[in-house]
């Protein structure tokens, strides 16, 4: 299924999770320069999840929406099968709002665990606005790295 235009009245997607491929990231998402960087940090952060063997990250936040200017996107990957060994100690560094994930990618990157405050998985919790209103996220297939 092809990504939704954005609800005209909210800049949301509609409620749902969208699956996405890294081209129609590119495409919908990565339409000016305050774009185009956060998709780069993006990809930096998804290649480095996929050589660590994670196979699906959820994109959330103003990111995914029609505001042209988010301060940064929001994602969620896929902590089945991850060797956490291999993985750089970046994506388990939480501290100061995700601080240095945001100065190194753009954005912030928690893996899917229940969020405290309302007992769901993230990958489920950020498909909730502020508000509680249900909104769509973007589920990307991360490919494995050839050896």
């Amino acid at each position: 299924m092809p990504i939704p235009l954005f609800d005209p009245d909210t800049g949301l997607l509609p409620p749902g999770e969208y699956v996405a491929m890294w081209d129609d990231v590119l495409d919908r998402f990565g339409w000016n320069a305050v774009r185009r960087r956060q998709v780069d940090g993006l990809a930096e952060a998804l290649e480095l999840l996929a050589e660590a063997g994670c196979r699906r990250v959820w994109l959330n936040g103003s990111f995914v929406t029609a505001k042209d200017e988010p301060g940064d996107f929001d994602a969620v990957w896929d902590p089945a099968g991850v060797d956490t060994d291999r993985l750089d100690p970046i994506f388990f560094d939480l501290a100061d709002g995700r601080r240095v994930q945001k100065d190194r990618f753009g954005g912030e990157l928690l893996p899917d665990v229940v969020e405290s405050g309302s007992g769901l998985r993230f990958a489920e919790f950020f498909q909730r606005g502020r508000g509680g209103e249900a909104k769509g996220i973007i589920v990307l297939e991360l490919k494995a790295k050839e050896s």
